[in-house]
């Protein structure tokens, strides 16, 4: 039996520090199909989905999925000291309990003098009467010392990063709608200048991904931290920038379509590195976001909106199989996540997040033009009642 605490007690010490180390501190994504992390969110995200799912009101379906990400960083950090705690309780039971219990409480000394010095308590109430058992608690008060320097430093690293993402999604809404379309971009970027605007938009897109790719692939519980609004993803941001990046390659006229070309590139590989974090492979069958019916109706209102769009014949064939570059990936994780992808084109009066602040300043500036035309009247009346003002 001892032979086994023993064992048993080694594997928990060397799983919880290896997966700590993988989750933290290696910068590229983890290996390895048994690890704490994996099993924790296996276990606990299907059960919270399904929970969340049955809520019928979306505001409060939105709330209970985005409180799981940071109560689930919470629970994982416990996990980890719940493992600790057990692993080294096993060892000092495993060599025989030497430790002087006033209370005389066979096997539970074990894991109270674990957990005392693991959380750096030190009340010595109990005292190791052996080398190895005061080895191996200077040990562990070591790794616990540890433990609470990592807990410190991971939760500024994780909401850092979190940060970062999303503020670019938040600049997505007034330039894309809530939520953000294609379609909705390249037609509020159909102005005198507007080419040069969306080329800016399209650089910062492609270093945002990135910097989602290189973040989100060494901390993956990032992907399920939501974003403050209930029309905004992560993953629908980068969808409607995938789309816009298609639909300009595919058939728009006198755009970037260069950057478009880069920005594809690394938005798809970001999509498809974050699927493999999940093991998610691609789905052949999936909905289609653009028939033919709706492919006509964005072509006209693109023109209409002075986006010069190809008429040939091949545009849609394009479109179609840029499309199957990124969509076979986004479908299924996006239903994982509960992150549904925006459409193409969304018919439906559009109520953005932005849009109290445009009415404000569309009634400031609708202010301001009114006292500028009565200024003006004023002045034009002076003028007119005193010819010699002009002289």
């Amino acid at each position: 039996m001892r032979t086994f605490s023993l064992i048993l007690g080694v594997l928990c010490l060397f799983y919880a520090l290896l997966d700590a180390f993988q989750t933290v501190i290696l910068p590229r994504r983890p290996s390895g199909a048994f690890r704490l992390t994996r099993v924790f969110y296996v276990l606990t995200w299907q059960p919270w989905k399904v929970f969340a799912m049955r809520i019928r009101d979306p505001r409060k379906r939105e709330t209970a999925l985005s409180i799981y990400g940071p109560l689930s960083l919470v629970g994982l950090i416990g996990v980890w000291a719940v493992t600790l705690v057990f692993g080294f309780g096993l060892l000092f039971y495993a060599v025989g309990s030497p430790f002087h219990d006033p209370l005389m409480l066979p096997g539970y000394s074990d894991f109270y003098v674990s957990g005392t010095t693991l959380f750096t308590l030190g009340l010595g109430d109990v005292i190791p009467l052996s080398w190895f058992a005061r080895t191996f608690v200077v040990l562990e008060a070591g790794v616990g010392l540890g433990f609470v320097a990592l807990v410190i430093g991971y939760f500024p690293v994780l909401y850092g990063a979190f940060s970062r993402r999303e503020v670019n999604i938040s600049m997505l809404d007034a330039r894309a709608g809530s939520p953000p379309t294609a379609v909705e971009l390249l037609r509020r970027h159909a102005f005198e200048g507007g080419e040069e605007a969306l080329l800016q938009l399209l650089e910062q897109w492609e270093r945002w991904s990135a910097e989602l790719l290189e973040s989100h692939i060494s901390y993956p519980l990032l992907c399920y931290f939501r974003s403050q609004h209930s029309k905004q993803s992560w993953l629908a941001a980068l969808v409607a920038v995938l789309d816009t990046c298609a639909l300009l390659i595919a058939g728009v006229q006198e755009q970037p379509a260069r950057q478009a070309q880069l920005t594809f590139t690394m938005a798809r590989h970001a999509l498809i590195d974050l699927s493999q974090i999940f093991s998610i492979d691609p789905q052949q069958q999936i909905p289609d976001r653009l028939p033919a019916e709706t492919f006509q109706q964005i072509h006209d209102l693109l023109c209409a909106s002075g986006v010069r769009v190809c008429r040939d014949g091949d545009t849609e064939k394009r479109l179609k199989k840029m499309r199957k570059l990124y969509e076979g990936y986004a479908f299924p994780l996006g239903d994982y996540l509960c992150m549904p992808l925006p459409p193409f084109y969304d018919e439906r009066a559009k109520i953005d997040n932005w849009l109290s602040v445009a009415k404000v300043r569309a009634e400031a500036e609708a202010e301001g033009g009114e006292k500028a035309s009565t200024s003006a009247s004023i002045s034009h009346r002076h003028t007119a009642e005193d010819p010699e003002h002009i002289f």
